[in-house]
């Protein structure tokens, strides 16, 4: 007889963690700390490693067409599956720049790198632009208009929370969980800010 293995994937292990507090906004752009994010790797995978390409004419870690910008390539390797990727140098406007700096080029590896370790799992849905939606307290209390819904108390908020946190593990974004939730419940802010609390943490 044989039994069904429940041993979770380096993916499903790194795409369960929580990155939120360790984003930063720059212009529509979200940034996960790469050292934050290599750390957290190498907390669980301490074997990871990584490695970046370099121009076998100048040695420099990237690549350069004129006319056209350089790329940036790194590798990244967790329990003997090695993934690529690649980033194109970008100003502070992220435009394609034609004549890079050094600090840019530094920049943009580290950034390849997080967006590496993505690919293996840790902070991919930050890639799949799921930012959690703010709500205002008229659009709550527009919903809350209809007679036909149940109000949130404290003896359906366990089914509730239990009924969000299922959704959340099979990858529903925040937006679905919030609209079924309105769907149904008549709620205030407090409550919609406490349960994406318990989700996300924060």
């Amino acid at each position: 007889m044989t039994t069904k293995s429940t041993k979770k994937s380096v993916f499903q292990i790194l795409n369960n963690i929580n990155v939120n507090d360790r984003t930063e906004k720059k212009g529509q752009l979200t940034y996960l700390s790469w050292s934050w994010a290599w750390q957290e790797v190498k907390k669980i995978y301490p074997d990871a490693t990584y490695s970046y390409y370099r121009n076998p004419e100048t040695n420099l870690p990237f690549s350069f067409k004129e006319g056209f910008g350089a790329f940036c390539h790194t590798s990244v390797t967790i329990k003997e599956e090695t993934l690529e990727m690649w980033l194109p140098v970008m100003d502070n406007r992220n435009q394609s720049v034609l004549k890079p700096t050094s600090t840019q080029v530094n920049n943009t590896l580290m950034r390849c790198l997080t967006k590496n370790l993505a690919m293996h799992g840790l902070g991919l849905y930050i890639y799949a632009g799921e930012d959690l939606p703010q709500i205002t307290p008229d659009e709550i209390s527009k919903s809350n208009e209809s007679k036909s819904k149940v109000k949130v108390d404290d003896k359906n908020w366990d089914s509730i929370v239990e009924t969000a946190q299922r959704l959340r593990s099979q990858k529903t974004k925040w937006d679905t969980i919030l609209n079924r939730l309105m769907d149904k419940y008549i709620v205030d802010m407090e409550q919609i800010q406490k349960l994406q609390k318990i989700l996300y943490g924060k």
